[in-house]
Order: structure tokens, then C-alpha cells, then sequence
């Protein structure tokens, strides 16, 4: 096993979950078998009951593990699928370690950090990094470990520790450290200082970075690489530019460029790991695809306009693998993407009662965008702005989708209007509401009193209802009578009244196993209004775009029924279809 492990430096936040990622998408295109690894320093046992505002996009993996955001990272650009056990924090080492004291499995020994709290981080490593997580079914070839957080914070201090011993104990040659470093550009001009006291930082700590990432606004000039490289004791050929640029995706190719393939290569001996010709051919059609994919998103012209209605629009990373899934959909549609960021609050009457100009302009975002989209969520602020623009998209036509919130908010406003169920609702914005108005309802299995790892989590299967060969999410998963999706909610649509709703037009064209758990929406006689109870985003690849999104992007720039008919592959350069 081959290990790479990216860490950064100067402050948080600098991209080294994509550095991470494009690292590990590069060594795939040498037909190798990846996994990844994230490190959290954080002391919460997941990023489960973590708000969206404090630490961005909870994502959710395949065992209903809720983790860090740069997992789903890890699954878009490697097209693998992940544990639980591939998040490590601070809280799930400590409460590993403990549990074994109380056990009595050191012995009577006094448990310290050194060793046996970085013990158990290097075996949680090394057990992990085997498990398969690709179709292959294999053991992994590579494990891209990324540390989170900075380096030299005292959080991340018994990692950085594991990680100085973890090189000795799996040797020089199976072991590679690349550190992220930022370039800030003060007054036109690059300054190197941050960048040479980080790696004298990590060099105190026994790691030596085999590649320096340099983060900069503009590409480094030779001098700069040239500074850095004497320095911080590296060859110049070991400090790679990743300036900006207008897409993440092109960041693999800009790796590629400066030849960090050839290195690591190298470095590691991965030519000593044995490949089949299948292996080899699996891998350089990734990057004929990649670049092809790269390539719609450059030469793409026409743009299609996505208003977000949400209520964490301040951090948008909040939404971070909705944006993707937008992006994955727009790239295959060969489209601009333009995402209008409507704060749901600016919708509602009160805001145009306090702030003329704010609710204005959110509501010129809604009524000038292509298609309309109301992501998750929790809680009651801003859920009456998201039903005003559901109801908008209902009435005027408008391609709609409503993922997990989304679709409840959806059906509250459908049954208010179109069933004249005015004091319609949810229990988890009204608990005492009448049974009659009751829409959606906590789910019965559901722990009230317990929040962490609690809600309906992973994947689940929805299978499609008889006499729904018309609806327009059916096609898009390519008429299968069933698919597996990724939940994480509490509360879902009131079995009771589903057979009133769907009397009106609204069909629930997906249901769970028992038939009674409503899935997936579609109104009948509507460009397209979807919306589903899982979260088709977390499941979406950069090469494989999640269905419902594609049918929302499609349809908004008004190609669904050539997206219906598989007439949208991605491109080569010599117009050949990739697929």
C-alpha cells in the first residue's frame, strides 16, 4: 500500500480537499486502484449535528456515516464509495481508545497519547486504506490521507504525531507528503515568507514535504518557484503552481502539466505495482473523458439560469454537493451554469414590509431564472419564502426540483392551494397542528431525544409505482423499476393523505419498500416539477450526474427530451462521443 498524505499550511481552507482529490484522480488515470482518507481534528464524533453555517455540507456516504464535506470530494472526482471509517475525528479516536481502556486491553498500562492514542490512529490508517471501494472489488493500490485543519494547531498536534511515525513504520518509498501552502500577492507582488515558515513549522514536527502546492491568485513567477524551492530545501521540480483557475476541474490537468504524475511515480516505485492491460485501458480513458468533460465546460456558451432558494445561502458551502451536482448536469448539458443565491427569508411578505429593495431583488432572481431548485434543510425559518417559490414555479410553468425539505415544503404548498388545505403543515414547524393538517409528520422509528446519528441515514431503495411509464424521472434512471439513493431526514409525507393529494395530480411515482413512504413527486402536465425525499446529490459523479438534477438542468435549458433520448454524450476533440 502506497500512501499520500496532503496537509496544509498558513491558514484553513486553502483547497487541499481538491489538491487531495485531483491527486488521487491523476493516479487513477495510471489505471491504479485509489481510496482516501479525511483527517478531522474537530472533537465531535461526526459532522452529524454540526449546523451547515458552522462547518459547511454534512455529507452523507452509502452506510449512513454523516462526515466531512471533502468526502464527497473524494467520491465525485474518484468515483468510489466510502465508510463511515474513512472520517476520522478526534472525537471517534479518543472514544475508540477509551472504550479499549475500559475494556482492560492495555494491560493496567497508563494510556497516554504517545503511544497508544497514534497507535490506534496509524491501525484505524492501515486497516481502513484496504477496504475496496471501487466496482473492481479490490484492495486499493493508493490511500490519499488528507489532515485537516492547519498544521501546527494544537488540535491536530497527536495526527501530525501519528503521521511522523506512520512514515517509519510503512518505509520511505510507501509514503509521500505533499503540504498547501498559500502565495498571497500583496501590492503585485508574491510573497514567499508564509510559505517558508509553514514548511519550517512542519520540519519541526519530523514531516519533510516531498511537494509543496502553492495556493496563489496568479501563476508563480520561475523566481518564486525558485525561492521557495531553496528555502524550503526542495528541488524546484517538488513546488507546483495551483494558481486559479475558472474551474476545479481543471486542476488535475494542471497537476498533469507540471508533471506531479512523473514525480510521485518515482518517489513512490509505482511502477513496481502490478497492472492488467484492462487496468491500464480503465485508466487513460478516465482522462480522455476527463478532458472532455473540461472541454464542455470551456467551450460551453449558452447559460442556464438555477435560482437556489435555501436558508444557508451565507456559506455556500452549505450547499457544496448541490452546487456540484448543478455543475456535473450543466457540463453534460453543455452549459454555463449561473446559480442565483435567494435567501428564502427575502421572499416572504415581512421582508418587503422591513427591506423594499432586498425582498425585490430576490424575488427579480426567482422570476428571471430558468428553473427553480429548494434543497435540505431543518427548521421553520424561511420555509413559507420556499413555498412562495415553489408555488411560482407550479403555476408559471417553471422547471422545480425539491430535494428532502424541498419536497415537503412543496406538498405543504400544493395541498394549501390546490386542496384548499389552507392551515396545511409540517409538525416539525407546527407540533400540535390538526391531525387533518398534518402533511408531513415525524417519522415513527425516529429517536426524539437523541440528535447525533438518529435521522433515517444511507442508502435506501424506492421502486418506481405501476403506471408511471410517463414520468419524466423514470426515463432519466433509465426506466429501472427501482434505485438506491442516499436519506438523511425525520420527518416525511403523511401516508394518510397521499391518496387525496395524488387524486389532484400530485403522483408519488416512487415509494419505499413498504409502499407506504413516499419517495419521489412528479406533477403531470408540467415541463418538469420533481422532488424527492432523498438526496440525489450526494450520489452524483463528475463523469455520471445525479438523474434528478439532470432532468432540472435539461429542462431549464429546455433539452430534456434530447437528455430523454441519449442524445447528450460528452465529446473528444475530434467530436467522437466518449461513451
Amino acid at each position: 500500500m502506497k500512501y499520500v498524505v496532503v496537509s496544509g499550511g498558513v491558514i484553513s481552507g486553502i483547497g487541499k480537499g481538491v489538491l487531495a482529490s485531483s491527486t488521487g484522480m491523476l493516479l487513477k488515470t495510471q489505471g491504479l486502484k485509489v481510496t482516501s482518507i479525511k483527517i478531522d481534528p474537530y472533537m465531535n464524533i461526526d459532522a452529524g449535528t454540526m449546523s451547515p453555517l458552522e462547518h459547511g455540507e454534512c455529507f452523507v456516504l452509502d452506510d449512513g456515516g454523516e462526515t466531512d464535506l471533502d468526502l464527497g470530494n473524494y467520491e465525485r472526482y474518484l468515483n468510489v464509495t466510502l465508510t463511515k471509517d474513512h472520517n476520522i475525528t478526534t472525537g471517534k479516536i479518543y472514544s475508540h481508545v477509551i472504550a479499549r481502556e475500559r475494556k482492560g486491553d492495555y494491560l493496567g498500562k497508563t494510556v497516554q497519547i504517545v503511544p497508544h492514542l497514534t497507535n490506534a490512529i496509524q491501525e484505524w490508517i492501515e486497516r481502513v486504506s484496504r477496504i475496496p471501494v471501487d466496482d473492481t472489488g479490490m484492495e486499493p493500490d493508493v490511500c490519499i490521507i488528507e489532515l485537516g485543519g492547519t498544521v501546527g494547531d494544537i488540535e491536530s498536534a497527536p495526527f501530525v504525531e501519528a503521521l511522523r511515525q506512520f512514515q517509519f513504520r510503512v518505509g520511505k518509498e510507501n509514503f509521500s507528503l505533499i503540504h498547501v501552502s498559500l502565495v498571497p500577492v500583496i501590492h503585485g507582488e508574491q510573497k514567499t515568507k508564509p510559505t517558508q515558515a509553514a514548511i519550517k513549522d512542519l520540519r519541526s514536527l519530523g514531516l519533510i514535504p516531498d511537494m509543496i502546492a502553492c495556493r496563489c491568485s496568479e501563476q508563480l513567477e520561475q523566481s518564486v518557484i525558485d525561492k521557495i524551492a531553496m528555502f524550503c530545501h526542495v528541488g524546484p521540480e517538488q513546488v507546483v503552481n495551483v494558481h486559479d483557475v475558472n474551474s476545479t476541474y481543471h486542476v488535475p490537468l494542471l497537476l498533469l502539466e507540471q508533471k506531479m504524475i512523473d514525480y510521485l511515480h518515482n518517489r513512490l516505485k509505482l511502477g513496481d505495482i502490478p497492472l492488467t492491460s484492462e487496468d491500464k485501458q480503465r485508466g487513460e480513458q478516465l482522462l480522455i473523458k476527463w478532458k472532455s468533460m473540461t472541454g464542455n465546460f470551456d467551450t460551453s456558451l449558452e447559460t442556464v439560469k438555477i435560482a437556489l432558494v435555501g436558508k444557508y445561502t451565507h456559506l455556500k458551502d452549505s450547499y457544496l454537493s448541490v452546487i456540484k451536482s448543478l455543475e456535473h448536469s450543466s457540463m453534460k448539458c453543455r452549459r454555463k451554469l449561473d446559480i442565483r443565491w435567494v435567501e428564502a427569508t427575502d421572499l416572504e411578505p415581512e421582508t418587503q414590509e422591513t427591506d423594499k429593495v432586498k425582498f425585490q431583488e430576490a424575488w427579480d432572481k426567482v422570476t428571471t431564472s430558468d428553473g427553480v431548485l429548494v434543497p435540505g434543510g431543518f427548521g421553520v425559518r424561511g420555509t413559507e419564502g420556499m413555498m412562495l417559490a415553489a408555488r411560482w414555479a407550479r403555476e408559471n410553468h417553471i422547471p422545480f426540483l425539491g430535494v428532502c425539505l424541498g419536497l415537503q415544503i412543496a406538498v405543504i404548498e400544493f395541498a394549501r392551494d390546490v386542496l384548499g388545505l389552507k392551515e396545511a403543515n409540517s409538525t416539525e414547524f407546527l407540533p400540535d397542528l390538526a391531525p387533518e393538517n398534518q402533511l408531513v409528520v415525524y417519522m415513527p422509528e425516529i429517536d426524539k431525544e437523541h440528535m447525533g446519528g438518529t435521522m433515517r441515514l444511507g442508502l435506501r431503495p424506492t421502486y418506481f409505482q405501476d403506471d408511471t411509464e410517463w414520468s419524466q424521472i423514470k426515463q432519466l434512471y433509465g426506466n429501472q423499476p427501482s434505485v438506491e439513493e442516499r436519506h438523511r431526514h425525520r420527518y416525511e409525507i403523511n401516508p394518510d393523505l397521499v391518496d387525496q393529494l395524488e387524486s389532484n395530480g400530485l403522483i408519488f411515482v416512487g415509494k419505499d419498500e413498504t409502499n407506504k413512504r413516499c419517495e419521489i413527486f412528479e406533477l403531470k402536465n408540467h415541463p418538469y416539477f420533481v422532488a424527492t425525499q432523498y438526496h440525489p446529490e450526494y450520489t452524483s459523479k463528475v463523469l455520471d450526474p445525479s438523474k434528478p438534477f439532470l432532468g432540472l438542468v435539461a429542462a431549464s435549458a429546455g433539452i430534456l427530451n434530447e437528455v430523454l433520448e441519449g442524445e447528450l454524450e460528452f465529446k473528444s476533440s475530434d467530436g467522437k462521443s466518449d461513451f
